[in-house]
């Protein structure tokens, strides 16, 4: 009987161990009773200005069950929103909108209380709190335009040089159209900024809007000023190009293959994937290295000599050519010339007019061996086609250094060199550049007069 007894007690035990096991790797591995904390995030610098909408983010497996904000000012704790979820949401995206603060108030914490639909913690669910510090700034950036260039035509450049000014400043810089970035490089002294700006020839005339001096603090206040500008147009040759297969195989298909480009089928569609797809690339690349390249360092003074044509040679090509590609017979595309072609004899020595810094030295797709030299304030020249390059990257040149020979890499025929002036990586119009005059009046005066003023200032 004993025995028995003991055998059923043990039984017993042993089932009663098993149920408690089992119920706690349920409780455990359950999805419902899942442990993890709900995640909250606030995408913020730090800074508000008290008028923008704030946004938190809340997150969990479980889905969120219920949700209180508050304001934690001074002393006083001022509820925002406090909601009871009627379905389930993993995720849920809320806006805070601005409150009414005293002036005086330069901090105020946000307090973020989340709970989750989880069965862990005794059936409550899990819980996440947060406080973020904001700090309050209402004050829109000093931005002033000192001076500038008195016009900019179509495919130009012009000077610009502005105070901008705030204690918090996240982001200051001149845009054109609202679209083109220029970026501002330090002058002369603290919180003075000067800028060579481009109109880019692509844009035509009756489609100029503005162009803007732009600063943005951290708490997001914003101040634009406008450059103020008289602008003219420039006249556009037009040209057509007859584009035959000797060109695609011998020119086209050799560009694409050393461009890692895979070719096309037909010969219309290879030339195609060259001038227009492999140009938009290299354009790009032109661009993305020259701004991330060029010298942002303070510039005490800036003086730039004109740039002279290719010794002995003859001018093929010149800049704002809008060329018109036909194949037999048929218009294929369309690009634009943006840079001036001269040539004279085979691997002639390319000699520069003005020293800089070597900041591109490549294989660059249609424009073949090139190199790019920035001279500072954004200003940068580049050298395409060239048989030879004799620089490498982060070299410093001097005038009159042979920085390469001329030749016919690219997407070209010809034994020539492309010369082209850059600002902040845009294309613009080298006869300007060329032009001594021209340089003193719209560049050199215009941050001379600036000068003076930023050295008056306290």
């Amino acid at each position: 009987m004993r025995r028995r007894n003991n055998s059923f007690k043990n039984i017993l035990t042993l089932m009663i161990l098993s149920i408690i096991v089992a119920i706690g790797a349920f409780i455990y591995f359950s999805p419902i009773f899942e442990k993890k904390k709900p995640t909250v995030s606030f995408l913020n610098n730090g800074y508000w200005n008290a008028k923008d909408k704030l946004n938190i983010k809340l997150e969990d497996e479980s889905g969120i069950k219920s949700y209180k904000i508050s304001f934690k000012v001074n002393d006083a704790n001022i509820e925002v929103q406090n909601k009871v979820l009627e379905s389930k949401q993993n995720k849920l995206s809320i806006d805070i909108n601005s409150i009414k603060l005293d002036q005086n108030v330069k901090t105020i914490k946000l307090a973020v209380e989340a709970y989750d639909n989880s069965m862990w913690n005794l059936f409550r669910g899990n819980t996440t709190y947060k406080e973020f510090t904001l700090n309050i700034d209402r004050k829109r950036p000093l931005a002033r335009v000192i001076t500038n260039s008195y016009n900019i035509k179509r495919g130009g450049s012009a000077a610009v040089v502005v105070e901008v000014k705030d204690e918090n400043l996240k982001e200051k810089y001149i845009t054109f159209n609202d679209t083109y970035k220029f970026e501002l490089i330090p002058y002369l002294k603290e919180g003075f900024y000067a800028a060579i700006i481009a109109w880019p020839v692509e844009v035509e005339f009756d489609q100029f809007d503005v162009v803007n001096l732009v600063a943005i603090d951290k708490a997001n206040n914003v101040t634009v000023s406008k450059v103020p500008l008289y602008i003219k147009d420039l006249k556009i040759k037009n040209d057509k190009l007859k584009i035959s297969d000797n060109f695609i195989n011998k020119v086209s298909i050799p560009v694409l293959q050393k461009s890692d480009m895979e070719i096309p089928s037909s010969n219309d569609e290879i030339f195609i994937k060259q001038n227009r797809f492999l140009r938009a690339k290299n354009v790009s690349t032109i661009r993305d290295e020259s701004i991330k390249n060029m010298s942002k360092e303070m510039i005490n003074n800036f003086s730039i000599n004109p740039f002279r044509r290719l010794s002995g040679s003859k001018t093929f090509a010149g800049f704002a050519e809008k060329r018109e590609y036909f194949y037999e017979g048929q218009k294929i595309d369309e690009a634009w010339h943006l840079g001036m072609d001269w040539a004279s004899i085979k691997r002639a020595p390319v000699k520069i007019s003005n020293g800089g810094t070597v900041i591109f030295n490549n294989y660059l797709g249609i424009y073949g061996n090139t190199a790019i030299i920035d001279h500072k304030l954004g200003l940068q020249t580049l050298y395409a086609h060239t048989s030879k390059l004799n620089v490498q990257k982060g070299d410093e040149v001097r005038k009159d250094d042979n920085i390469a020979n001329t030749g016919s890499t690219g997407a070209v025929f010809g034994d020539h060199l492309h010369f082209g002036v850059l600002v902040q990586g845009i294309e613009v119009n080298p006869i300007e550049w060329m032009d001594k005059s021209w340089i003193k009046t719209r560049i050199l005066d215009i941050l001379s007069e600036a000068k003076q003023e930023i050295r008056r200032s306290k």
